[in-house]
């Protein structure tokens, strides 16, 4: 994963289109890496690979301070507007192989919108996506991102009222993926402070799976 001063964690975010997946790897990297707008078609239609400036104050590793690099795999949507499925799930597969064939992906983030019901086709679909993707352990290395979240609360909902109505599609999902779900806020920026929360989060996630990837020594 890294040396004693410095701790990289491999990333991939999945998810159809608008679903704020680029944004949301935006906001984790703390840039504007990947393309992110509104739009009638599938904005992003390759891989693209974004690193985050070194951060501090979130790691520690044998009473020292560690700093943190953050890599985000950005992948076309899927169901996708201009590409089959298969086209995709290569491409994803081979920058998988491409970027993390050696150090591992730590986990794979699925964005889905906390304003849309998640309908069963959709969630059957998306399930079977990423185990053709990552394998049968695909729930050890899956979280999930719900993005827009800003709009759930602005309807009145916080995230436990919002977890009590949603469908049990939703819910089941979440179950298989051991309740590994952040709610992200879909503005243009994410402030410094609710980044590092995500972040850890994220670590903490990473840390219960023991530090363990997927995909490592897959690289040609």
């Amino acid at each position: 994963m890294s040396d004693s001063e410095e701790m990289i964690i491999n990333l991939v975010v999945l998810g159809k289109a608008q679903s704020g997946k680029s944004a949301a790897g935006n906001s984790l990297l703390g840039s504007s890496d990947f393309e992110s707008r509104l739009s009638p078609s599938s904005v992003t239609t390759c891989c693209s690979l974004g690193r985050s400036r070194r951060i501090l104050g979130l790691v520690r590793r044998n009473g020292c301070e560690s700093a943190l690099r953050v890599r985000v795999l950005d992948t076309p949507s899927y169901p996708h507007s201009g590409l089959s499925k298969e086209q995709v799930r290569d491409a994803v597969r081979a920058a998988l192989a491409h970027h993390f064939g050696e150090e591992g992906l730590h986990l794979a983030l699925l964005v889905l919108r906390a304003d849309l019901p998640l309908c069963p086709e959709e969630s059957d679909g998306t399930i079977q996506f990423i185990q053709e993707l990552l394998g049968p352990t695909w729930k050890d290395f899956t979280a999930v991102l719900l993005t827009h979240a800003d709009k759930a609360e602005e309807a009145g909902y916080s995230e436990e009222t919002y977890l009590h109505s949603a469908s049990n599609t939703l819910l089941s999902l979440l179950s298989s993926v051991q309740h590994k779900y952040i709610f992200l806020h879909n503005h243009n920026s994410i402030i410094k402070e609710k980044r590092n929360i995500v972040l850890r989060k994220l670590l903490n996630f990473i840390q219960k799976n023991n530090y363990q990837v997927l995909l490592k020594h897959s690289k040609e």
